[in-house]
């Protein structure tokens, strides 16, 4: 019987070079992940008061009136209730005339 006695596997020097360059692939694309996370929460928002804006014109055509506010419209089961902001944060509202804004938050400057 021969034996193998020359087997040859990673060394701590290859290991230690494998985790350095997995160290810098996640120290670059990390920060780029976060950079468009804003962009993500704001195409959102606009996706967002798009449906709401159907909402309102379906609550029109069924009631011919606009909908007094955005509670209107969760009582009367057009949105489901936790639907009364955006991914971002931001309120919406509707005006009189029946358009969907958004309401910005306020900082406060203490």
């Amino acid at each position: 019987m021969r034996l193998l006695k020359n087997i040859k596997g990673f060394t701590l020097i290859e290991m230690l070079i494998v985790l350095l360059v997995i160290s810098i692939l996640l120290i670059i694309t990390i920060p780029n992940i976060t950079k468009h996370n804003s962009s993500i929460n704001n195409k959102g928002c606009e996706a967002f008061v798009q449906m709401v804006q159907a909402q309102v014109q379906a609550y029109e055509i069924e009631h011919k009136k606009p909908p007094a506010s955005i509670q209107t419209l969760v009582d009367e089961k057009y949105l489901n209730e936790g639907e009364t902001s955006c991914p971002n944060g931001e309120n919406i509202s509707i005006a009189e005339d029946g358009k969907v804004i958004l309401v910005k938050k306020e900082s406060s400057s203490e």
